[in-house]
């Protein structure tokens, strides 16, 4: 396609969805609510949501058919949990002793890339917050996930259309590629950057406010006064689950020595295979040929494709859904402690915490910082002092960093797009919900004038200054 067709087609897209947000801004919240349930409705039946886990399986073959529908029902489920008599429409703060009130507003036209894994949730549950508050939206699918963006946002506007709400609320764009993505990016009034390290850079670059999501996976401790058997049983699920492509999955886990051997053993009960160092070797030249490159026809698959790939003979392939390299050393840049998007998990034994401790950092320095880490112990002090000396949006104790995307077990709001502070070069720290998508008018009165006490602000500093002047 010309430049001049992706900018005509870019343009059309965006006066469309500017119509429809318009339209949309004059809702009130009861017209906004009933809107994102008849959406949230649509995406989340079964039939719905098995068939686009269907075709996103088969467009892309990532992950696994049968976790994508679990995954899309959970997080629609989620996120309609968490938008659940949320105030997004008129006076949304009202501060009678300080003369403020505060207005929610919408930013109009977002720009939203989005990812070809688990591409349907992704898509979904960005839209939602974003019609909760009155916003309208374009999305530039990956390339590689075009078909099941475009079933996702044609079964969005289909709902929309159902429930009398304008459909080019929620549009897919014609024009693909990374002109196309730009265009839209500087002519929308947000982006929303889901997915590789070029994608987020794109639209910080874009002259747009962005939100970007942050890269890597998280690595895991298990100490000794953990219930080390249930880490193994959560850390292996995490890992395997929809074929490890979610950047929540486990990916290094560093188990204290004393329990290492009955660690291992665990993964092998719930599922895994513990490869020998001969086949770690094997995996690390299967799945990273060239340097620190990933495979890219490797990622996202099972386990035993992944092990057949390797030459590894597995005692039962079909059973086996996560593969365990083993790495000597958690400080060393081998690739294995890297993002892997696959059912794959790095294990390493530790000695001493605080030295575990200082391993985690290091590898997240390499792959995800500011992303998120982990922890089974019992112990409160380590848990906090992981997390003083971390630099994370998220540590997860006693769960699968899966859970870190939202679950009904923590209390950590629902999302799919994970920002990871100035650590992991973000805007934004902290799970993106739909109070990222709204503007606020602030209107001020005048009150009786405040009387500051000056010995209260300034404390030690000014009682000094007064004990000088007295002398």
């Amino acid at each position: 396609m010309s430049t001049q067709s992706i900018r005509e087609s870019v343009a059309k897209a965006i006066e469309r969805a500017r119509v429809a947000q318009a339209e949309a801004e004059s809702w009130n919240q009861s017209r906004v609510d009933d809107v994102v349930a008849a959406v949230g409705w649509q995406c989340y039946r079964e039939e719905n949501a098995r068939r686009i886990a269907r075709i996103s399986r088969e467009e892309t073959r990532l992950g696994d058919a049968e976790h994508l529908y679990a995954l899309q029902r959970k997080r629609v489920l989620g996120i309609l949990h968490d938008l659940h008599g949320e105030t997004t429409v008129g006076v949304v703060e009202e501060l009678p002793h300080l003369g403020l009130r505060k207005i929610a507003k919408p930013i109009g036209v977002i720009a939203a890339a989005s990812p070809a894994t688990a591409p349907g949730p992704g898509l979904i549950c960005n839209a939602l917050p974003m019609l909760k508050t009155r916003n309208a939206v374009v999305f530039t699918p990956n390339p590689r996930a075009r078909a099941s963006a475009e079933a996702t946002v044609d079964l969005i506007r289909a709902a929309l259309e159902e429930a009398g709400a304008p459909a080019d609320l929620v549009q897919c764009l014609d024009a693909g590629g990374r002109e196309a993505a730009q265009e839209l990016m500087a002519a929308a009034d947000l982006v929303v950057a889901v997915g590789g390290q070029g994608t987020v850079r794109r639209a910080y670059l874009s002259g747009t406010p962005a939100i970007g999501a942050g890269v890597g996976n998280p690595t895991v401790i298990v100490d000794e006064t953990s219930d080390f058997r249930e880490a193994a049983r959560r850390i292996q699920w995490g890992a395997s689950y929809n074929n490890g492509t979610s950047c929540s999955s486990e990916s290094n886990v560093l188990v204290h020595r004393s329990i290492a051997d009955e660690f291992r053993a665990e993964l092998i009960r719930s599922g895994a295979h513990v490869c020998t160092r001969a086949e770690t070797q094997e995996l690390r030249n299967v799945l990273w040929p060239v340097g620190e490159n990933l495979n890219r026809d490797l990622i996202g698959q099972s386990a035993d494709v992944i092990a057949a790939a390797a030459g590894i003979t597995l005692e039962a392939p079909e059973k086996t859904t996560a593969l365990v390299l083993a790495c000597d050393d958690p400080r060393g840049d081998s690739p294995i402690l890297l993002e892997k998007l696959s059912p794959v998990v790095t294990l390493c034994v530790y000695d001493d915490f605080a030295h575990a401790v200082e391993s985690l950092k290091l590898v997240e320095d390499r792959c995800g910082r500011g992303h998120s880490c982990g922890i089974y112990s019992e112990n409160p002090d380590r848990v906090a002092y992981l997390a003083d000396r971390i630099p994370t949006c998220r540590v997860v104790v006693n769960q699968s960093t899966m859970t870190n995307t939202g679950s009904f077990e923590n209390g950590v709001p629902f999302t799919t797009t994970l920002s990871s502070g100035s650590w992991g070069g973000c805007s934004m720290s902290g799970n993106v919900t739909w109070r990222q998508y709204v503007n606020h008018t602030t209107v001020s009165w005048p009150i009786e004038e405040r009387r500051v006490d000056e010995a209260l602000i300034f404390g030690r500093h000014w009682a000094s200054v007064d004990l000088q002047a007295s002398r």
